[in-house]
């Protein structure tokens, strides 16, 4: 697969932290960025395991997930073209019991944890940009472990899937029964009845694990309140918060 060229405007600001800074933080981090593609499942930084890079999604998404003794998965954050994969590393925490792994396949901006603390110091937009990105992701954590016990599965499947076209940017994604089970942590069966109940609604298709999203309006009229009080906060502390299929 062709390298995506990091000298191209448009692609950098696939990524709203990316296109958020000014020229010259920009350009100091230029040097040391790598474009790499990474494919659904893999793992980007494992529990428990010094994070010696970044990335910066472009079109992939990942999710950061919690894992029990046997095995079973339970999402606690996703990350996509408006953020940043690692952020524990700009906290100076060099590893955790969270895992990240990627959750979409697609392009991700590697970056050296230690060109990251060079850059983002304090009194920088970078540094800014990123304390406002930790608090965001925060909300976004608290906010689903509250959906996932109070709301209904078909809610959250909507909202789940609202937040995911909000941080790959395309209608249209791969996504198997299985991993959204994992995200949502239920069972496949009860994935399958409200992705059955979203598709016969006409809000999306879903087959052969691709899902399209055909009615974008309908389908937040579908989910909770939750999706709201998400991305109002990114959009409070971003500045802007990329919606669907438009550009960030």
């Amino acid at each position: 697969m062709p390298t995506p060229d990091l000298n191209h405007q448009t692609t950098v600001t696939n990524n709203l932290l990316l296109a958020l800074l000014p020229t010259a933080e920009l350009a100091a981090l230029r040097p040391d960025l790598t474009v790499v593609a990474i494919a659904a499942g893999d793992t980007i930084h494992a529990a428990d395991t010094p994070i010696h890079s970044v990335y910066f999604p472009l079109t992939g998404c990942s999710s950061v997930v919690a894992t029990d003794a046997e095995g079973d998965m339970l999402e606690v954050g996703t990350i996509g073209r408006e953020g940043l994969v690692g952020i524990a590393a700009f906290l100076d925490s060099d590893s955790g019991p969270l895992a990240t792994i990627c959750q979409i396949s697609g392009d991700f901006v590697r970056l050296p944890t230690s060109t990251l603390h060079a850059v983002a110091t304090p009194g920088t937009v970078f540094y800014r940009l990123l304390q406002r990105f930790t608090q965001a992701s925060h909300i976004l954590a608290t906010q689903c472990t509250a959906c996932n016990r109070f709301h209904e599965m078909q809610e959250r499947c909507a909202r789940w899937l609202l937040l995911s076209h909000d941080r790959m940017g395309q209608d249209s994604f791969n996504l198997t029964h299985e991993f959204l089970g994992y995200m949502l942590g239920v069972r496949r069966p009860g994935v399958t009845v409200a992705m059955g109940g979203l598709q016969r609604a006409g809000l999306i298709t879903y087959q052969r694990g691709e899902v399209t999203i055909l009615d974008r309006d309908g389908l937040e009229n579908s989910a909770c309140e939750c999706y709201d009080v998400i991305t109002t906060a990114y959009s409070r502390l971003l500045g802007r918060y990329p919606k669907g299929t438009q550009a960030v």
